[in-house]
């Protein structure tokens, strides 16, 4: 695994140059992007920079190289998995709350990518680099529901090129507060990181660092002060149904960072937020195929309990 070389344009109006850096690569905090600073690893208009609030503007040319990550020990785990789909190519899970996608600090073992190590064994060796094998897209901890693992280096690129390329269908259903007026609809906001908050998400402008993101959404089943919504994501930001709920003034339920948290009355191991389908094309033979990925049992009881209210 070798180092990464990114480079980049400014545009929009002056802004400091970790804030910015931070907003345009979503993988790396602020803090990281300082320390990558510290270490003469970022060069704006082919000049080394050592100063973290330097400012960079519009037409800036900015190249940031990101040293070879010191690969964690990473050991396959025997965790049981729901598994929707397998053959030599791909593995479709259905991801339980409270599951790490892959290790990282905080979190060094328990996750789905130790347990897929252990259900293919040598199979994901070098798919994809060390740090996440086999790894396509991701789910958040407290989201549940259908995620798909490459298990050869064609297989990662056809499906992560499905995901970039729209053709790869990811749908969910969340739990939200309230009732919208409307029957379904579609949020057109920008998302990058909470101003004040780097572990968040929020809205932004994209002249602020804010990247597009497109959620659509229909009502499925109208619950008193709650209901149910399907949701279907053109684009793939951190964090983004949970935050595009927010901003419509109806939060998912049971969503700490984005919402009340509040659950109805149901103990929820996660947000009621669950990716219910994805459709995708096989990395071989094209063939369509459509992993459904059935409710958890939390979900379900909160959608009961809410029907016998209304």
């Amino acid at each position: 695994m070798s180092e990464k070389v990114l480079e980049l344009v400014v545009t929009g109006t002056p802004e400091r140059l970790d804030r910015w850096l931070s907003t345009q690569v979503e993988s790396l905090s602020r803090s990281r992007v300082q320390k990558l600073i510290e270490q003469l690893s970022v060069r704006v208009n082919g000049e080394i920079c050592t100063a973290k609030k330097a400012t960079v503007s519009q037409g800036d040319r900015v190249c940031l190289t990101i040293p070879e990550a010191v690969p964690l020990a990473l050991m396959p785990e025997p965790i049981p998995l729901d598994i929707l789909y397998e053959d030599d190519q791909l593995l479709i899970i259905n991801k339980p709350a409270g599951m790490v996608v892959h290790p990282a600090p905080g979190h060094p073992s328990g996750t789905l990518v130790n347990a897929v190590l252990a259900h293919c064994g040598e199979q994901l060796k070098g798919v994809g680099g060390v740090l996440r094998p086999g790894i396509v897209h991701r789910l958040d901890k407290d989201t549940t529901g259908a995620i798909v693992v490459a298990k050869t280096e064609p297989a990662l690129h056809s499906l992560q090129g499905q995901i970039q390329t729209k053709t790869a269908r990811r749908e969910y259903l969340g739990i939200v507060f309230g009732a919208p007026k409307a029957d379904s609809g579609t949020v057109n906001q920008p998302i990058g990181r909470h101003p004040k908050d780097r572990k968040k998400m929020a809205v932004v402008p994209i002249d602020q660092g804010g990247r597009q993101a497109v959620t659509h959404w229909q009502l499925q089943e109208r619950l008193g002060n709650y209901s149910l919504l399907h949701f279907r994501l053109e684009t793939g930001r951190t964090h983004q149904i949970r935050v595009h709920s927010a901003w419509l003034g109806h939060p998912i339920v049971g969503d700490l960072d984005y919402g009340s948290g509040r659950s109805a009355g149901v103990n929820l191991a996660g947000q009621a937020l669950h990716a219910c389908r994805l459709t995708l094309s096989h990395p071989l033979t094209q063939a369509p195929i459509v992993a459904v990925a059935p409710l958890p049992a939390d979900m379900e009881t909160l959608l009961n309990r809410l029907r016998l209210r209304t």
